[in-house]
This record gives C-alpha cells, sequence and structure tokens, in this order.
C-alpha cells in the first residue's frame, strides 16, 4: 500500500504573492543589469509590504512601483535593501557558487510532464479551481495506490455548494472536504502575513520527495539554492528521456567554488555520479538560457513541470 497526498496554492495566496513581488523585483534588476546579482526577501501583509536583502546592480528600478503595481496603491512599502557582502562577491566574482547548499532534482514517468502524480492532480485542480474563483486558496489530494481517497479544496469567496460541485467535476474521489471550515471571503493580505521562501514543497515536487531546502524566488542564478535546483531537475529529465522510469539527482556547493562537491543521480536505485554537464553557476546560467527566464513566471503553480528550459 502506498498513500500519499501533497498540495497546491494559488498566486493570491500571501505567501506565493510575496514569492511574486520578489522575483518580481529581481525581474526589475535583471532588465537593467543582466549581472545583478539579488537575494531579496519578502513580507507582507494588512496593507504593509517589507523588502529587505542583498543587490548589487547597476539598475536602480523603482521597487516601490514594481510592488505596487502588484498590490495596489494602499499598501505601505518599506525597503532595505544593501550591496552585497564583499567577502561574499570576491568568491562569486571569479565564478564560484553565491553559498553553500544541496539541491536535488527529480523526474518519473509517472506523468507527462514527468512530475509526481499526486503534485500534478492538486496542482491542475487548483488552477482549474482559480479560472473561476481568482482568489486566495488551496487544494490537496491523497492518493491510495492508483485511487484518490482525499481532496480538500478551500477557495476565498467560494460558495460551498458551487465550489463542491466545481470540485467534482474536475476530480473523482472518495471523501471530499470542500471550504472545511466553513466559507470564507477574507483572504490573502487581508487575512494572513506572507513570506517569500516558504513554500519549498509546493514549489518543487510535493513531500514525496526529497528537497536540498534552500528557497528559490528573489535570487539570482549565483544563488545555486536556485539555479542549481533547476539543472538537477534538468538532468534527470534528460534521464528519463533516455529510457529511466525514476531519477533523483543529488548536487551540493561550497560558497566560492564553481564546482559541485557532489553531484551524483539515483536511477533505478542505483548511484552514479553526473558527467557531461558543466555544473558551475555560469555553466548552468548558459545552458538553461536563464538570462531569457521572466522569473516572475516561475513564482506561481511550482517551479518545475511547466515546460521551462529545465523541463524539456
Amino acid at each position: 500500500m502506498s498513500i500519499k497526498t501533497a498540495e497546491s496554492v494559488t498566486p493570491l495566496h500571501p505567501d506565493k504573492r510575496c514569492d511574486g513581488i520578489a522575483d518580481s523585483i529581481l525581474d526589475a534588476y535583471l532588465a537593467g543589469d543582466k549581472n545583478s546579482r539579488c537575494a531579496i526577501e519578502v513580507m507582507g501583509g494588512h496593507n504593509l509590504v517589507t523588502i529587505n536583502g542583498e543587490v548589487t546592480s547597476s539598475a536602480n528600478p523603482d521597487i516601490e512601483k514594481v510592488v505596487k503595481d502588484i498590490v495596489g496603491d494602499d499598501f505601505r512599502i518599506l525597503i532595505n535593501i544593501v550591496k552585497q557582502s564583499p567577502e561574499i562577491a570576491r568568491g562569486v566574482d571569479t565564478g564560484g557558487a553565491g553559498d553553500q547548499g544541496i539541491m536535488k532534482g527529480y523526474a518519473t514517468m509517472e506523468t507527462e510532464t514527468l512530475m509526481p502524480r499526486e503534485y500534478e492532480l492538486t496542482r491542475h485542480l487548483a488552477q482549474e479551481l482559480f479560472k473561476v474563483y481568482p482568489y486566495d486558496g488551496k487544494t490537496q489530494v491523497t492518493i491510495e495506490d492508483e485511487r484518490v481517497t482525499g481532496v480538500v479544496a478551500s477557495f476565498q469567496n467560494a460558495p460551498h455548494e458551487e465550489l463542491k460541485k466545481l470540485v467534482t467535476s474536475i476530480i473523482e474521489s472518495e471523501n471530499y472536504y470542500i471550504n472545511p471550515a466553513g466559507d470564507w471571503s477574507q483572504g490573502g493580505f487581508d487575512a494572513d502575513t506572507g513570506l517569500s521562501g516558504r513554500k519549498i514543497i509546493v514549489d518543487n515536487y510535493g513531500p514525496e520527495i526529497t528537497i536540498g531546502g534552500g528557497s528559490f524566488s528573489g535570487k539570482d542564478y549565483t544563488k545555486v539554492d536556485r539555479s542549481a535546483a533547476y539543472m538537477g531537475r534538468k538532468i534527470a529529465v534528460d534521464l528519463v528521456h533516455k529510457g529511466a522510469k525514476e531519477v533523483f539527482v543529488k548536487l551540493a556547493y561550497a560558497i566560492g567554488k564553481p564546482e559541485p562537491v557532489m553531484a551524483v543521480a539515483v536511477v533505478e536505485g542505483k548511484e552514479t555520479k553526473i558527467t557531461g554537464y558543466d555544473l558551475s553557476p555560469r555553466g548552468i546560467r548558459e545552458a538553461l538560457k536563464l538570462e531569457e527566464v521572466t522569473y516572475a513566471e516561475t513564482a506561481t503553480w511550482g517551479h518545475f513541470g511547466r515546460g521551462f528550459s529545465w523541463d524539456t
């Protein structure tokens, strides 16, 4: 018996709004200077958005405008951005990783997107519900072997009976939990405080697949938490395309060093060293064409299985 559960959240969930803001600011810096180094953290809620972090860039975007274009003019915006630490910069200047860390990649033949089935089911459900109820919302799907045994859907401004009818038309399940705490109209930043980097399981592959632990949004390619996680996915996808059924990739870096201290793939339970890829930050940037990515697009609906360069 195998029981698995995964969840998804809409772009207007407070944490996801913060991820979107962080990546929109990153995009604004990169538009003015493709070599911008950014590590941007965002907290938002209750008519206040706080931007904190480190940036080294020749660009000078209007951050307040970027944020207000997303959240509206009723929010107070606090900005505290400083230059990247020179001790960190000296390692990155030579092409090294911007920090130490462990990154994981994954791919499976279980679905067309090469993502876990429970993850794709809950993401698809959330996306379909969001088309009708474009507000704060969450979904969760539990599968037991091949059966869907439980579906949870909690959506703002979605009357119970209407939401239940829509959910049951999208996914068949043995049990449904629709707005289980009751219908609700106060959501998003009006109801809760959000924080960037807090939905890292949703950003990756769901809770059944281990991840390195680093968040993505607000970080440029020198932050291997992001870029190497993307590369791990690319390697896993490549190996599945070559015939593997399931692949786990493990990468690890030391700050200031361009090459990983660990680079292995687990294919059908057998661990092998990864070869044939340039796994330096600059190599990853070139291989995945990260200069062409609009990062705000990655901040919603997960970073994998959506047709980005690391998914193909």
